[in-house]
């Protein structure tokens, strides 16, 4: 006996693949609108960490910066403090610089050389003087440019021919300078003078005669 189906097969294949399609379509979005809730949800909460770890570092770095203030206010107060040291440093070494000006002057003053007035404004020493010839001038420039280090950077401002009478109504020509050197600091000078001394001690060592032991005299038995 043969059997006809009758029925649309086709129809419902159709619809039977349709509906599998509708749910997988389904499937497949709730699937995605979970996967893309939890990487919401997982930047969310990247978000308010990276959120609370800003407001950490930047509260710390507010910290820091008052820190950082305060310090260079410190700093500033440090570096004025170092100035009036130094300046009052500065003032009790240069208490005896007169002393010295006059002391070093004496000493390096040529024989034939007269000073006839000096002004001393802070550092720099200017010297109105006469000479009995333009060699001493040179003479005296040397000395305080070499032979001295409480005198530094000598410089001839003006020397002018002149002739003076002597008591015996006689005239005699000169040498009328100025002259303006720097007279150097207590401090800078001390600093000129402690290597020379310390290169000197072994020069002397040296050149002093070695003592040697007395010999013991033999005493013979008598």
């Amino acid at each position: 006996m043969i059997l006809i189906n009758l029925l649309p097969h086709r129809e419902a294949a159709r619809k039977r693949r349709r509906d599998i399609f509708n749910v997988a379509v389904a499937a497949s979005a709730l699937l995605g609108g979970l996967v893309a809730g939890a990487i919401f949800l997982w930047y969310q909460s990247e978000i308010s960490d990276q959120q609370s770890s800003n407001r950490i570092l930047s509260a710390e770095v507010g910290r820091l910066e008052g820190q950082i203030k305060e310090i260079s206010g410190l700093e500033s107060e440090i570096t004025a403090l170092k100035a009036r040291q130094q300046a009052v440093e500065d003032l009790q070494s240069d208490r005896n610089l007169p002393v010295h000006l006059l002391t070093e002057l004496v000493k390096q003053l040529p024989d034939g050389v007269f000073i006839a007035k000096m002004v001393q404004l802070d550092q720099s020493v200017t010297l109105n003087g006469t000479a009995q010839s333009n060699e001493r001038v040179s003479e005296l420039l040397r000395n305080l440019g070499n032979n001295t280090p409480w005198f530094s950077k000598p410089e001839l401002v003006e020397i002018v021919a002149a002739s003076v009478t002597l008591p015996t109504k006689e005239q005699k020509r000169v040498s009328n300078f100025v002259i303006k050197v720097r007279l150097v600091r207590a401090v800078e000078a001390e600093k000129a003078v402690a290597p020379t001394a310390a290169a000197s001690v072994p020069a002397a060592a040296r050149s002093s005669p070695a003592v040697s032991a007395p010999k013991a005299a033999a005493s013979t038995p008598k």
